[in-house]
């Protein structure tokens, strides 16, 4: 299962799979493109990299954090932009895609929709043990993946074993 944490200047991404022993947390990162590229060599570098961890980890399913209200237009369709890519690399390499709101991420995650990044930082270290620092970036996408396993009770393992019975 990956999940996405999609913005413009740091796009975050998680992976978790369901075992027989619980949740494990087998990867997590920060896609941060050069400063001062134009938006679509930004684009064309956060599609390319995720495809690569696609590409890599080989999940079956993607869920991504959906726009969150934004004071500015701009940010908002700069935004969309980045979660465009984000299902253009999701679409190419045949995953299911899900998506979650901020409000539904955190909830699922920390119990409460209220939660800062800290809070769900703090509860996605709890559940996943992740190894090494673990940026918020990559802390809200991996709260993306643990909410979309606690809302289906799907993760990568559920499917690993249905390809490994046919």
């Amino acid at each position: 299962m990956l999940g996405v944490d999609p913005g413009s200047l740091v796009t975050g991404y998680g992976l978790v799979r369901k075992s027989p022993s619980g949740l494990e947390c087998i990867d997590f990162g920060c896609l941060r493109p050069a400063r001062g590229q134009s938006l679509g060599k930004r684009l064309e570098e956060i599609h390319d990299r995720l495809a690569d961890v696609i590409h890599s980890f080989r999940p079956d399913r993607i869920a991504v954090e959906t726009i969150f209200h934004s004071r500015s237009v701009r940010a908002a369709l700069t935004m969309g932009h980045v979660r465009g890519v984000v299902l253009l690399a999701a679409a190419k390499a045949g995953l299911e895609i899900f998506e979650y709101t901020p409000l539904e991420v955190k909830l699922s995650v920390t119990g409460t929709g209220a939660a800062s990044k800290k809070q769900v930082q703090f509860m996605v270290r709890e559940t996943l043990s992740p190894q090494g620092r673990l940026p918020l970036d990559a802390s809200d996408a991996l709260a993306v993946a643990l909410c979309h396993i606690n809302r289906t009770g799907k993760g990568q393992y559920d499917i690993l074993a249905q390809r490994h019975s046919t």
